[in-house]
């Protein structure tokens, strides 16, 4: 730590926050988020979302006693400042990095982090949990539940606060308001706290009375109770908080919740109320750093500062610029396209699309089960949707794709971005179950592009198929191979490609797969072995003709995917083999069945033995 943090150099546990005075809480505060701002624009990770509510972290501390008191944050990439106060300040430098610190929350690191979460909207059903816990265990302490109003947009957060108003057990609830998911805000409900926030008679009765009040020569501070009680009652004549009265759970605010003084103030005199409460808090995102308060949606994560590989050539640009670049293209062609996201507009490559077809784009917030049936009514319609969704944040919304797409065989075209190891985002994030959970639904076509060339044919082909939904997933990296004037070509579904002859063993590689694959070839060229290189773009249905030649001329087959085993291609083909009676040997190469902790992508892949050497070890050892 530097000599510039002298009171966050005595915070090593969160009983020492209690010892200072307000005015060092806030000295405090600044060096929070100076140290944030220092370390992770070196080393990488969330920024903006964490520096808006370091005021909050804090107060929370002061007022409640974690982990007696339960915090719980949702998502956990705001909770920057709130792992530097529980014991791991020393270690931020580590944090998303391979052997560090995780950039969200995670249950094995602290006792202070209550629930994990790396997925938006689950803190308020998670608080409720513990809240009946606590009363069915006969326990005294309080719960909260800190969400963001983005976080509100899913159907989760609606789901807990329902059941929390008809419980009315005590807990509080925390709406950290800046406007911002990852994304601006969209939908009804942004629009509803923006009514709350900027009613102007509201705030301009409020404000007067207040004034007015201070100039009392005597009896200040009884008049000013009394003055706080009728601002409850006017708020609700004239503003809408009360809708969350009206579930049953009682409403204050809002109130600026990067003022340490008052948010302490106002904790101080809720949190012993028995029933659910809500905090409504306005805060800036970025606060503190200039660049990431101006663009809070480009300084949401930020890259490290330098970089400890070295380039060795131009790279292709990302899978997901590709999309949005071709999907751009084809929009144009076709009046039928449509895109749809998940509160990921930037995150998915689509910002480009959405200025250039603002009324054909559609950002449905953090609420992937919607996006998924909304696409499918589109579908009945004859729109042609494109769903770009995160490979991980699509399992939320299984059923829908099972019963409202499959089920009825409606053409969406669904785009998984971050499919395999994303890299420092880790567990929560890695797309690592989608070839399983996907090839397990009747009515589908799954495939992988092997380069940005490919993803630009599968698009065109899954424009043209009418049969179904088409799932397209690839990585978090570069495309390989792309032209930007390509235009593409419709593919055969199912239709495997040969990339390479060879002979006794066939490496049958998976989308993202054939960049390794392709490194390999050359080290195995070098001892003077050529196996047989197959892109299995479809992964289904798979290319049974193909596969049938392959038993039949080759003595071993090695299946290469960035996907767990169970459900995977390999296991699928091992057991076609075996229903067909097959001699041929088959293996697969892919994920373990552990969840594969967070760290850059390269590093992953050498832990899970996805590299070009491991496979080349892999084929040269079976020679033997």
């Amino acid at each position: 730590m530097s000599n510039n943090a002298p009171l966050l150099n005595r915070i090593d546990t969160v009983s020492d926050i209690k010892k200072l005075k307000i005015n060092e809480l806030k000295q405090l505060c600044q060096e929070i988020r100076d140290y944030t701002i220092q370390t992770v624009s070196a080393t990488g990770g969330h920024l903006a979302p964490t520096l808006g509510v370091v005021e909050l972290t804090v107060a929370l501390h002061y007022v409640f006693s974690s982990p007696k008191d339960k915090i719980i944050w949702d998502v956990g990439h705001q909770a920057y400042a709130h792992k530097i106060l529980t014991g791991r300040r020393d270690a931020l430098p580590t944090i998303r990095q391979y052997g560090g610190i995780s950039g969200f929350l995670k249950r094995k690191e602290s006792e202070h982090d209550i629930f994990g979460a790396g997925h938006a909207s689950t803190s308020i059903s998670a608080g409720v949990g513990l809240a009946k816990a606590r009363d069915l265990k006969g326990g005294n302490y309080q719960v909260i539940s800190v969400i963001g109003d983005g976080a509100l947009t899913g159907g989760l957060a609606f789901e807990g606060l329902n059941n929390l108003g008809s419980l009315r057990t005590r807990m509080m609830l925390i709406l950290n308001d800046n406007e911002m998911s990852i994304s601006p805000n969209v939908g009804a409900m942004s629009k509803y706290l923006s009514k709350i926030v900027t009613n102007p008679l509201y705030n301009q009765v409020r404000d007067e009375v207040w004034k007015m009040t201070g100039r009392l020569p005597v009896g200040k501070r009884a008049v000013r109770t009394g003055v706080r009680k009728l601002e409850e009652s006017l708020k609700n004549l004239i503003v809408p908080g009360v809708l969350f009265d009206e579930m049953g759970i009682r409403y204050f605010g809002p109130i600026n919740g990067n003022d340490i003084e008052l948010l302490i103030e106002t904790l101080e005199n809720i949190k012993d109320i028995q029933t659910p409460t809500m905090l409504h808090i306005l805060t800036k995102k970025g606060l503190g750093y200039e660049q990431a308060e101006a663009d809070p949606v480009k300084f949401h994560g930020v890259g490290p500062s330098r970089k400890t590989v070295a380039k060795t050539g131009p790279l292709a640009p990302p899978y997901l610029k590709v999309f949005g670049d071709t999907l751009i293209r084809m929009a144009e062609a076709d009046k039928r396209i449509v895109a749809i996201s998940a509160a990921m507009r930037e995150g998915t490559g689509l910002h480009a699309y959405a200025e250039r077809f603002p009324g054909r784009f559609f950002d449905v917030g953090i609420a992937e089960g919607h996006a998924v049936t909304f696409a499918a009514g589109l579908a009945v319609e004859g729109i042609r949707p494109f769903v770009a969704i995160y490979s991980t944040f699509l399992q939320r919304a299984f059923d829908m794709l099972v019963h409202d797409v499959a089920l009825q065989q409606l053409p969406v075209i669904f785009m998984l971005d971050r499919s395999g190891l994303v890299g420092e985002d880790g567990p929560t994030h890695h797309g690592a179950l989608d070839l399983s959970y996907l090839s397990a639904i009747p009515n589908v076509v799954v495939a992988a592009p092997r380069d940005g060339n490919e993803l630009v044919d599968l698009m065109r082909t899954a424009v043209d198929y009418t049969d179904g939904p088409i799932f397209i997933r690839y990585p978090k990296d570069s495309s390989r191979e792309y032209d930007p004037d390509y235009t593409g070509e419709v593919l055969p579904i199912g239709e495997w490609q040969t990339v390479r002859e060879g002979s006794d063993t066939a490496i049958l590689a998976v989308g993202a797969m054939n960049g390794v694959v392709d490194e390999a070839m050359d080290i195995l060229k070098e001892q003077k072995t050529t196996p047989t290189w197959i892109n299995a773009r479809y992964i289904k249905p798979m290319d049974e003709s193909l596969l049938k030649k392959l038993f039949d001329t080759h003595r071993r087959i090695l299946v290469v995917e960035e996907n767990v085993y169970t459900g995977g291609l390999g296991q699928r083909i091992q057991a076609y083999a075996k229903s067909s009676e097959i001699k041929c040997r088959i293996e697969v190469a892919g994920l373990p069945d552990a969840f594969v902790t967070h760290g850059a992508r390269q590093l992953l892949l050498n832990e899970v033995g996805l590299t070009a050497e491991a496979l080349a070890a892999r084929v040269l050892a079976a020679g033997k």
